[in-house]
């Protein structure tokens, strides 16, 4: 019997105990009620509550316009919708970055306002100070190493990360600190699978990938790409298990068919 299958609730002990018995978890983002109920219904473990809203439900190119009340409305929508997983908000860029005091109000904020488990931050020890209060505050965080998109502009461009020696060097470094800071998870995105292999296994707390191999704790991927509803993005990474896009154009042309030849509504379909 799994653990996620006889707890009535996930929490950040659910995930510690899972890492400890090896059994994988599963994580997908969501920003509205709609997928959410889908979603946590289907089972997951953790829903990510992400800053990747920016991209896929505002259209920006990067996750860096989305504000804090853009992010609390979707995760307010979210928590209507969940019966059972964990869901960890990302604090949007600018909400921790410049001191710890902004950090912690940030993650208050987040927490009151949301109804959400847990925040999400990304870097290294940049950041550990701002993990250290917000932890201290009894509010889990989510950590975030590797290519952390809010650093896109520092980096250039979204290729691997810590393939040279002293980025990896860096990687192992923050994950420790990380976790001394308090972090119950942390996501690796896009590094060498050796290395998050590594890292995976110096670590207690539970590492999630994307683009980081397979032996991480978990996975991690955004739902629009998994689910086809976006076309654009196809890392090696992603595995598509649908593809909305193609399903619904076909569903709405059938739709603009059934209208323009007076087939829809039929006499069945009144009142």
């Amino acid at each position: 019997m799994s653990i996620n299958k006889e707890i009535k609730r996930i929490t950040t002990n659910t995930l510690q105990k899972m890492k400890a018995a090896g059994e994988k978890i599963t994580m997908l983002t969501a920003y509205d009620f709609s997928f959410a109920k889908i979603i946590d219904g289907a089972g997951i473990d953790v829903i990510l509550v992400g800053d990747s809203a920016s991209n896929v439900m505002a259209g920006n190119e990067t996750t860096l316009p989305i504000t804090m009340d853009q992010m609390i409305y979707h995760a307010q929508s979210v928590i209507r919708g969940i019966d059972r997983c964990l869901v960890v908000v990302d604090m949007p860029f600018g909400s921790y970055q410049s001191n710890s005091d902004i950090a912690l109000a940030s993650a208050i904020r987040i927490m009151k306002e949301t109804g959400g488990h847990s925040v999400k931050m990304e870097g290294g020890e940049e950041v550990v100070d701002a993990i250290k209060r917000i932890v201290s505050a009894g509010i889990p965080v989510m950590g975030h190493l590797g290519l952390t998109p809010q650093s896109i502009y520092k980096f250039g461009t979204y290729t691997v990360r810590a393939k040279e020696e002293d980025e990896a060097n860096k990687l192992r470094k923050d994950a420790k600190l990380l976790e001394e800071a308090g972090c119950f998870a942390i996501v690796l995105e896009k590094i060498p699978a050796a290395l998050a292999k590594e890292v995976s296994q110096s670590l207690s707390i539970p590492t999630i990938g994307i683009g980081a191999g397979m032996d991480c704790d978990g996975q991690v991927l955004v739902m629009h790409d998994m689910l086809g509803i976006n076309t654009e993005f196809k890392p090696r990474f992603l595995r598509q298990y649908l593809n909305i896009h193609e399903q619904a154009t076909r569903a709405v042309q059938q739709y603009i068919k059934d209208v323009k030849s007076k087939d829809f509504p039929n006499t069945s379909e009144q009142y």
